[in-house]
């Protein structure tokens, strides 16, 4: 009910402020919920917006519009759910709603059921994010942890508004890494045999390697260096990479990730697909040749410096398959293309949008989504970490001692733009300062009352038809107010596309859930005013499980 409430005054108030002239004709009306409970229910920050263009005082401008808009609302059926207008500088008007608008509202949760919260904002617009995408080199960090939690919870977000996003790993099998990789487990295997090595600092550390290591031997049943030596140095680097993979599926799927498209740079971006690429660009002007080596020009779009992307001897760099795997996304029809990317790769971003431009891309079409790191405390401490020396927390250490459902909602809490410090001995509490046991406490809570209700009562919550004259309370209507933003806040999300205040509402929710319980008796004697705040305590249950479900997390019945 309330979208349709909302669309009405949008269309109301775009008629009076048509009657000052001058509007442009693609003019959208804002309106939203204000982010202080006593700036009203509605904010709309039309006049501030039309102020300059209309050459009048803002505050001016939002009394005239208000004073006709007040005339159009005692005419129309939707003037009777408006208690009051304001005007309220520096120009907004805002709106208070009766508590008959937001009654009506309430039915709205129960009729859509595990739909509530699902908005058309996409348009079935195609989306593809591509985010972890980590080297097959080593197992998952805390840092692809919260690439994967973004990416992943991102996905469900647009599709439930509206989109057709896919998510996709790019595993960079075809670098020089993996021959690095390959070559460490060689040396660590011959090492295990008694062989003195003076291993390489540019190898890759750390006590799986040497896992790795033995592993490879039993499977190969190799009992001396000898042996170690006669295994041919590509069995290595493909056993190596495939291990590797293993790992990092299982990480993510203990992680409750999952990927609809496995991307492999060998198959995408081989050698015959990068020389096609470059010499279209180079057919385009774009590829020029400089000491031997070939060049883009991507400082013609924009980028501080051209770039390298075929060496002088003869190697590719990383820049020649990432425009190749670029090519092959807008290739596929996608109408955005989402990067995450680690903080390291600021860079890398204006150098992929000059080579889509070159290459007769849409630009506007690729976003550069930029995670900032996650730091560990336990015990007060913030854990070090270097991934070179081997010392790092893995995605599988962090999912053990926390749970996958504390791991996934701390890596959220942030935006991504902010640097995240994850507790590791709060995210284990079971105490309300654990915002994820608090959100599922409240969802288990109802459940129970629910429970109570049907079996010691025999109460059953109102049927999405009822008026619900009697919720009157203010804890009651704060309670719906806070649940009919639900698909603004996935709507935000989306159009943001940073999870961020999703974590963020649900928290607020419960919150306004336990004020509730606290202040009304939800079983009481009087069975109609108890059926509604069933109802009403149902309304938050499914509010609160979508968006969990979004999240990635389970919404327990019992705690």
């Amino acid at each position: 009910m309330l979208p349709q409430l909302k669309a009405e005054l949008q269309s109301l108030i775009r008629s009076s402020a048509e009657c000052l002239g001058g509007v442009p004709s693609t003019f959208f009306v804002m309106l939203e919920a204000p982010a202080l409970k006593e700036h009203g229910d509605l904010s709309c920050n039309v006049a501030l917006l039309l102020a300059k263009t209309l050459r009048c005082n803002p505050v001016e401008l939002a009394e005239k519009i208000k004073a006709d808009l007040l005339s159009r609302l005692s005419a129309a059926p939707v003037g009777r759910k408006v208690h009051s207008v304001d005007v309220v500088r520096p120009g907004f008007l805002n709106f208070r709603l009766t508590s008959e608008a937001y009654c009506d509202a309430l039915g709205d949760i129960p009729r859509s059921g595990a739909g509530y919260g699902r908005t058309g904002l996409g348009k079935g617009k195609r989306v593809l994010v591509e985010f972890v995408s980590a080297n097959p080199t080593g197992p998952l960090t805390v840092a692809h942890a919260r690439q994967a939690a973004v990416g992943d919870v991102l996905v469900n977000i647009l599709n439930a508004t509206g989109h057709h996003a896919e998510s996709e790993f790019y595993v960079n099998d075809g670098g020089n890494q993996i021959r690095t990789l390959g070559l460490s487990v060689q040396l660590r295997t011959k090492e295990l045999f008694g062989e003195k090595i003076v291993y390489p600092e540019d190898c890759y550390q750390g006590d799986y390697i040497r896992d790795m290591a033995g592993l490879f031997a039993r499977e190969r049943k190799i009992v001396d260096v000898n042996g170690a030596a006669a295994v041919p140095f590509e069995d290595y680097c493909v056993f190596s990479k495939d291990y590797l993979m293993d790992v990092i599926r299982e990480d993510l799927r203990l992680f409750r990730v999952k990927f609809d498209n496995w991307s492999f740079e060998s198959r995408v971006a081989s050698p015959e697909k990068i020389a096609a690429t470059l010499e279209e660009l180079k057919s385009k002007g774009f590829i020029y040749e400089k000491d031997g080596a070939l060049w883009f020009a991507s400082t013609r779009f924009g980028d501080d410096k051209d770039r390298v992307v075929k060496k002088s001897d003869g190697f590719y760099t990383y820049l020649a398959p990432d425009i190749v795997y670029h090519k092959n996304k807008y290739d596929r029809g996608f109408d955005l293309l989402v990067d995450i990317l680690g903080p390291d790769h600021h860079g890398y971003i204006p150098r992929i949008k000059a080579a889509a431009q070159a290459l007769g891309k849409d630009v506007t079409a690729l976003e550069g989504l930029i995670i900032q790191l996650a730091t560990i405390f336990r015990d007060g401490k913030q854990l070090r970490m270097s991934t070179r020396a081997g010392e790092f927390i893995s995605l599988r250490e962090v999912v053990t001692e926390v749970g996958t459902d504390a791991g996934r909602y701390f890596m959220l809490m942030r935006q991504v733009s902010q640097q995240l410090e994850f507790d590791m001995d709060l995210a284990k509490k079971q105490a309300p300062e654990n915002p994820v046991f608090y959100i599922q406490y409240a969802h288990a809570r109802i459940c129970s009352i629910l429970r109570k209700a049907r079996d010691e009562a025999s109460l059953l919550p109102a049927s999405a038809d009822t008026r619900f004259f009697r919720l009157k309370e203010e804890a009651e209507i704060d309670l719906i107010r806070k649940m009919i933003q639900f698909p603004d806040i996935l709507d935000l999300c989306a159009q943001q596309l940073d999870p961020a205040a999703l974590p963020r509402y649900l928290q607020e929710l419960a919150g306004v859930f336990h004020k509730f319980y606290d202040k009304c008796r939800v079983i009481d004697e009087d069975k109609g005013l108890s059926a509604e705040r069933l109802a009403l305590v149902d309304a938050v249950r499914i509010v609160l499980s979508n968006g969990l479900t979004v999240l990635g997390i389970t919404a327990p019945e019992k705690m």
